[in-house]
């Protein structure tokens, strides 16, 4: 087999790598947080149901807000950490409060999935972390271990039961995400409900008690019927929709026929260096290629230009 590299921070990979400072011992003294909160250049991101306010005539950055807005008025604080030494929050905000808030006329409530690729490395990584805990918080208000409600704490990187003193973090679900390639092509899936004409490298959760190469291996040969061989990781990409790691690796096909599993997969699909490059231009009739911004773009974009061998 040609040998794997490992691959750090790619260009256009979203939500990683924004040199965030979590200043996380900070999340626990009430004091410094509300001296962060009044420094002048203190701003809040609201996220309306996971989506976060953005700003430009292309939404191409994040709304920030001033914490005094009355938009925010009452939200409870999540710290998000220091951008460039500037105090940056999040919170979540209610439908009600934001259709009736007067906000600048180019903001506006987006998508983060389509944003991502429009947004600095900075501002995808505050919008990545503000999305998966304002999430976290939404689905996790009762405690798990004696049914009673739960309090945010720790500026909202925990939540505490009052009731049996149960302390709950946020959740990472990791997943791995495969550029399975053999004799010169690239193994492609599409699953049920996807943008149209939209394919992409299969992946799939890691399950309890799994490594990383299991996975794979089980992932593929679940959803194809394609044996994989030798396995080696590539790179990562937080990806919060709403809360995983994808583990991007590279895997050898021992074979090539497919054996779908449409439970799983509308179709798959193997595709060669030279159509996979039409495919990623744009030109492709019968196939569109993943978002930009996604770890799957990067690693397909590496592997058609060599760098991934």
């Amino acid at each position: 087999m040609t040998a794997m590299m490992a691959m750090g921070q790619g260009a256009g990979l979203g939500f990683g790598g924004g040199g965030i400072d979590r200043a996380a011992t900070m999340r626990g003294d009430a004091a410094a947080l509300a001296r962060a909160a009044a420094e002048p250049g203190a701003r809040v991101l609201p996220m309306l149901e996971g989506q976060p306010l953005l700003a430009g005539p292309e939404q191409d950055r994040l709304g920030l807000l001033a914490p005094d807005h009355p938009l925010i008025a009452g939200a409870s604080p999540i710290w998000l950490g220091r951008d460039q030494g500037r105090a940056v929050f999040a919170c979540a905000v209610a439908p009600e409060a934001a259709g009736s808030a007067t906000l600048p006329p180019d903001h506006a409530f987006g998508d983060l999935r389509r944003a991502v690729a429009r947004l600095g490395a900075a501002e995808a990584e505050l919008a990545a972390m503000a999305r998966a805990l304002a999430l976290w918080h939404e689905s996790h208000s009762f405690c798990a271990r004696c049914g009673s409600p739960s309090a945010i704490s720790e500026a909202g990187w925990q939540r505490l039961c009052p009731a049996c003193g149960a302390h709950h973090f946020p959740r990472t679900d990791p997943v791995v995400i495969m550029l399975v390639t053999a004799c010169e092509r690239v193994l492609l899936g599409r699953s049920h409900g996807w943008p149209e004409r939209m394919h992409s490298l299969l992946a799939g959760f890691v399950e309890p008690a799994e490594t990383i190469e299991a996975a794979v291996r089980r992932e593929v040969a679940e959803e194809t019927g394609i044996p994989v061989g030798a396995v080696g990781y590539l790179a990562s990409q937080p990806w919060p929709f709403p809360a995983s790691l994808m583990i991007g690796c590279r895997g050898e096909a021992l074979g090539t026929a497919i054996v779908l599993d449409p439970l799983e997969l509308e179709s798959a699909r193997w595709m060669g260096r030279a159509e996979a490059v039409g495919m990623l231009a744009g030109r492709h009739p019968e196939v569109a290629p993943p978002r930009p911004g996604s770890i799957a773009r990067m690693l397909l974009e590496g592997w058609v230009a060599g760098r991934i061998g």
